[in-house]
């Protein structure tokens, strides 16, 4: 059950949130979407869910439109989150599992099995205003997932979360890929898209700057970078032929070059300057691709 978008257009106004976008996202993955605050990639979430209409373009789910009819193979885990802060946690999500089809016996089965994942099985009974934010974040997962669905949409699911927790809905996410549900998230965060993903894409002012598998897309962008830890001064190697950027870091550096090449060079100049105790040549990261991309622009 591929996703895909045509040509998708959003406008508010004059303001045009998500210009032309085309992706295809594939079933049973992760895939990314990274963007600045306002790059649009919240309105495509809510296209995709049907909450607001494009104003152009096509989307479609196996081949047809998402409508009220498949809310129950659906996930969604917006960003601004909307439990009922007095309600205690199985009433609502029993609750809002029975919009999806699931019957209450089935919905408890599924809460204590998350629950006891998550290592919080005696919140069933609290109200979630009294659960830290942390925990409520955890709840409000759990109220996407609980039905099983399918395709599973996660805006921007990590942020606030403490690094154990974190860890913690990353295992969770993963498990989910195994066993079938396709997953779209964003973030603004690199190293979890560079984790978790496959298949990204970065847009800009609701285009897509960069779209493709994380692989291909490391391996087009060319420059890659350059550690280097020695006994003597590094900071010649900013003024050789080919690279792009420079970075102390005490008794080591690390520099970005236009080619694989270019670390050869490097490695000839050092020779014979001293005792060198690392050197390494590594593929450009994601942080790195998106600053080129996006620019000064990004927050």
């Amino acid at each position: 059950m591929t996703l895909k978008l045509h040509n998708v257009t959003k406008k508010f106004g004059s303001f045009t949130a998500v210009d032309h976008l085309s992706l295809e996202i594939p079933e049973k993955q992760i895939f990314g979407f990274l963007g600045a605050n306002g790059a649009g990639k919240t309105t495509t979430f809510r296209m995709i869910l049907g909450l607001i209409q494009q104003s152009g373009g096509d989307i479609t789910w196996n081949e047809s439109g998402i409508g009220y009819d498949k809310s129950h193979l659906i996930g969604y885990l917006p960003e601004e989150r909307g439990l009922y802060p007095k309600m205690k946690v199985q009433d609502q999500l029993v609750y809002l599992a029975r919009l999806r089809g699931m019957n209450s016996k089935e919905a408890i089965h599924e809460l204590e099995q998350w629950l006891e994942k998550f290592k919080v099985p005696d919140y069933k009974s609290k109200k979630v205003e009294d659960l830290s934010k942390g925990n409520q974040q955890k709840i409000q997962f759990i109220s996407a997932v609980l039905h099983k669905p399918k395709l599973l949409i996660l805006d921007e699911p990590f942020s606030g979360l403490d690094p154990v927790n974190v860890e913690m809905l990353k295992e969770a996410v993963v498990e989910l890929k195994e066993a079938g549900t396709s997953i779209v998230f964003s973030s603004h965060r690199m190293e979890h898209v560079e984790e978790l993903c496959e298949h990204l894409c970065i847009l800009h002012h609701g285009k897509p700057v960069v779209h493709g598998k994380l692989k291909d897309i490391k391996r087009s962008f060319g420059k890659k970078n350059v550690r280097v830890r020695a006994d003597f001064d590094l900071a010649f190697l900013k003024d050789l032929p080919g690279v792009t950027k420079y970075k102390s870091l005490g008794d080591s550096c690390e520099l970005q070059v236009e080619n694989e090449h270019i670390s050869q060079t490097i490695l000839t100049e050092l020779h014979g300057k001293g005792f060198i105790r690392t050197f390494d040549l590594e593929e450009p990261s994601l942080n790195d691709i998106f600053i080129e991309k996006v620019g000064d622009s990004y927050e």
